[in-house]
Protein backbone atom coordinates (compact mmCIF):
# COMPACT_ATOMS: atom_id res chain seq x y z
CA UNK A 1 0.00 0.00 0.00
CA UNK A 2 1.31 3.69 -1.08
CA UNK A 3 0.76 6.73 0.67
CA UNK A 4 -2.86 7.81 1.17
CA UNK A 5 -4.29 4.30 0.33
CA UNK A 6 -2.94 4.19 -2.98
CA UNK A 7 -2.06 0.46 -4.06
CA UNK A 8 1.97 1.56 -4.89
CA UNK A 9 3.68 3.91 -3.41
CA UNK A 10 4.29 7.13 -5.57
CA UNK A 11 7.23 9.17 -3.62
CA UNK A 12 9.75 9.03 -6.18
CA UNK A 13 7.67 10.24 -9.15
CA UNK A 14 6.26 12.94 -7.31
CA UNK A 15 9.68 13.98 -5.80
CA UNK A 16 11.08 14.50 -9.50
CA UNK A 17 7.75 16.08 -10.68
CA UNK A 18 8.44 18.43 -7.31
CA UNK A 19 11.91 18.66 -8.97
CA UNK A 20 10.68 19.55 -12.88
CA UNK A 21 7.84 21.70 -12.58
CA UNK A 22 6.29 23.50 -15.59
CA UNK A 23 6.25 27.26 -16.37
CA UNK A 24 2.82 27.31 -14.83
CA UNK A 25 3.45 24.86 -12.08
CA UNK A 26 6.13 27.09 -10.81
CA UNK A 27 3.97 30.01 -10.97
CA UNK A 28 1.04 28.41 -9.41
CA UNK A 29 3.48 27.75 -6.36
CA UNK A 30 4.55 31.20 -6.06
CA UNK A 31 0.93 32.45 -5.29
CA UNK A 32 -0.22 28.94 -3.30
CA UNK A 33 3.34 28.07 -0.82
CA UNK A 34 3.96 29.05 2.12
CA UNK A 35 0.18 30.05 3.15
CA UNK A 36 0.00 33.12 0.61
CA UNK A 37 -3.59 33.08 -0.41
CA UNK A 38 -5.69 33.82 2.69
CA UNK A 39 -3.58 31.39 4.86
CA UNK A 40 -4.75 28.37 3.24
CA UNK A 41 -1.66 25.34 3.46
CA UNK A 42 -1.11 23.44 0.04
CA UNK A 43 1.33 20.96 -0.60
CA UNK A 44 2.49 20.24 -4.03
CA UNK A 45 2.65 16.91 -5.86
CA UNK A 46 1.33 15.21 -3.75
CA UNK A 47 0.08 11.34 -3.92
CA UNK A 48 -3.77 10.81 -2.49
CA UNK A 49 -4.74 7.12 -3.37
CA UNK A 50 -3.50 5.98 -6.55
CA UNK A 51 -2.70 9.64 -8.02
CA UNK A 52 -0.20 12.28 -7.89
CA UNK A 53 -2.43 15.84 -7.66
CA UNK A 54 -0.26 19.02 -8.58
CA UNK A 55 -1.50 20.80 -5.59
CA UNK A 56 -3.74 20.20 -2.22
CA UNK A 57 -5.46 22.20 0.47
CA UNK A 58 -6.27 19.41 2.80
CA UNK A 59 -8.12 21.52 5.02
CA UNK A 60 -10.41 23.21 2.35
CA UNK A 61 -10.37 19.69 0.22
CA UNK A 62 -9.45 21.34 -2.68
CA UNK A 63 -6.77 20.12 -5.37
CA UNK A 64 -5.48 22.23 -8.45
CA UNK A 65 -4.24 21.24 -11.24
CA UNK A 66 -2.85 22.25 -14.16
CA UNK A 67 -2.85 21.03 -17.04
CA UNK A 68 -1.16 21.26 -20.46
CA UNK A 69 -2.92 20.14 -24.23
CA UNK A 70 -1.78 16.42 -23.18
CA UNK A 71 -5.02 16.16 -20.85
CA UNK A 72 -7.35 17.77 -23.44
CA UNK A 73 -10.44 15.26 -24.07
CA UNK A 74 -8.37 12.88 -21.50
CA UNK A 75 -10.89 10.11 -20.15
CA UNK A 76 -8.61 9.65 -17.39
CA UNK A 77 -9.08 12.68 -16.10
CA UNK A 78 -12.52 12.61 -15.81
CA UNK A 79 -12.19 9.19 -14.35
CA UNK A 80 -9.58 10.41 -11.59
CA UNK A 81 -11.59 13.73 -11.20
CA UNK A 82 -14.32 12.05 -10.40
CA UNK A 83 -12.83 9.35 -7.98
CA UNK A 84 -10.70 12.63 -6.12
CA UNK A 85 -14.34 14.26 -5.86
CA UNK A 86 -15.71 10.85 -4.13
CA UNK A 87 -12.77 11.24 -1.61
CA UNK A 88 -14.66 14.59 -0.56
CA UNK A 89 -12.08 16.84 -2.78
CA UNK A 90 -13.36 19.86 -5.25
CA UNK A 91 -10.67 19.77 -8.31
CA UNK A 92 -10.49 22.66 -9.86
CA UNK A 93 -8.32 22.40 -13.12
CA UNK A 94 -6.65 25.17 -15.27
CA UNK A 95 -5.09 25.15 -18.87
CA UNK A 96 -1.45 26.13 -18.55
CA UNK A 97 -1.37 29.48 -20.72
CA UNK A 98 -4.64 30.64 -18.66
CA UNK A 99 -2.17 30.16 -15.74
CA UNK A 100 0.26 31.70 -17.34
CA UNK A 101 -1.57 35.05 -18.84
CA UNK A 102 -4.42 35.58 -16.59
CA UNK A 103 -2.50 34.55 -13.05
CA UNK A 104 -4.72 36.98 -11.06
CA UNK A 105 -7.91 35.50 -12.22
CA UNK A 106 -6.82 31.68 -11.39
CA UNK A 107 -5.80 32.87 -8.22
CA UNK A 108 -8.97 34.51 -7.79
CA UNK A 109 -10.92 31.22 -8.78
CA UNK A 110 -8.57 29.03 -6.46
CA UNK A 111 -9.68 31.67 -3.30
CA UNK A 112 -13.07 31.80 -3.83
CA UNK A 113 -12.81 27.48 -3.93
CA UNK A 114 -10.63 27.74 -0.62
CA UNK A 115 -12.84 30.11 1.21
CA UNK A 116 -15.90 28.50 0.24
CA UNK A 117 -15.36 25.34 2.58
CA UNK A 118 -14.58 27.73 5.11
Amino acid sequence: MGRRGGRQDLTPLAKRMRREPTDAERRLWTLLRAKRLNGAKFKRQEQIGNFIVDFVCYDARVIVEADGSHHADRAGDCLRDEWLSSQGFRVLRFWNNQILSETNAVADAILNAVTAHD
